[in-house]
């Protein structure tokens, strides 16, 4: 049954890989004081894409809520990411739009059923 969840599944793992190499390069950059916000929100991102693939994976009677919820997520995380111009920063902001776009997708195929 998680066939049905497969590409936003996929989007949702390399969200996470990418959320979690950003902290840990941007953990290692001269200015990672003015940086403290967006690690926590990528931090935050990379945790619920984790939890919407689980959710989806096994077909969660709540997947099209936690959904909803990553595409929010990842949208506002990206925002705070593209302020800054590392290549590293780039390809999370990247990743988190492609999720949060694959996200508003899967919600709203959810709510149209």
């Amino acid at each position: 049954m998680h066939e049905q969840y497969q590409s936003c599944i996929e989007a949702c793992q390399q969200c996470e890989i990418e959320c979690e190499h950003c902290v840990t390069a941007c953990l290692e950059e001269a200015d990672v004081a003015e940086r403290t916000h967006c690690i926590k929100m990528m931090r935050d991102c990379a945790d619920i894409c984790a939890q919407t693939a689980r959710w989806m994976a096994r077909d969660s009677h709540h997947a099209p809520n936690i959904v909803q919820l990553c595409a929010d997520i990842c949208e506002d995380s990206a925002r705070h990411c593209a302020k800054f111009t590392e290549e590293h920063c780039r390809r999370c902001t990247e990743a988190m739009r492609k999720c949060a776009d694959a996200c508003s997708k899967m919600a709203g195929m959810a709510t149209s059923r």
